[in-house]
């Protein structure tokens, strides 16, 4: 029989799991420049994205438990580059960037399979005495955040050529017919100019 924690480890696992897929999923299949391009004004890009959440689960769940993963993070050095972590260098390839993730997902998952979920560490880049949190509000925290980015990744692989959805077989999408999504786009148009005019 299950126990309530490890039910509660493999849901959470999965919901982490899924959000890392996705991610990855939004490189394939893209130019080095593509998945390099800054698509917005603050510069996000899908590879920096990966390198940033690769970070996240470094820390959030290695560092933050006594568990650190001996990975070198540059970013993080005296001196490094603000947003260091939310783009890759020309240097950095997609498979240094995609392979740091795999490794900092395989620490992660470790971490999580050995301490119980109420196993209490400490953020060292947050301020003392606000510092602790549990095993679980960390799994949560990580899994906001990548689930979060995986949401920015949808929308610039949408921009770039047009592939949207969770992954290449399920994308939860009502239609993939260009026709349709004109004809909704062109709706939500009409409706946004007709709200504008009555405000």
């Amino acid at each position: 029989m299950t126990s309530a924690a490890g039910t509660a480890k493999s849901d959470l696992h999965r919901y982490l799991q899924e959000a890392r897929d996705a991610l990855l999923w939004k490189l394939e299949g893209l130019s080095e420049y593509d998945v390099r391009r800054p698509l917005t004004p603050t510069g996000t890009n899908l590879l920096g994205l990966v390198k940033h959440v690769a970070g996240v689960e470094l820390g959030y769940l290695g560092d933050t438990f006594g568990r650190p993963s001996g990975e070198p993070l540059p970013w993080l050095a005296e001196g490094a580059d603000p947003n260091g972590d939310m783009w890759a260098t020309a240097e950095e390839s997609r498979e240094d960037v995609t392979g740091l993730y795999r490794r900092a997902w395989a620490h992660a998952d470790a971490t999580i399979e050995a301490l119980p979920l109420d196993t209490t560490g400490r953020v060292p880049w947050w301020p003392d005495g606000g510092d602790g949190l549990t095993l679980h509000h960390a799994v949560v925290r990580v899994i906001a955040d990548t689930h979060r980015h995986a949401g920015h990744a949808d929308i610039l692989r949408e921009l770039l050529d047009g592939a949207a959805g969770e992954s290449p077989t399920g994308s939860s999408l009502p239609s993939d017919d260009p026709v349709w999504w004109k004809a909704y786009r062109d709706r939500l148009e009409r409706v946004a100019r007709q709200a504008g005019r009555e405000a």
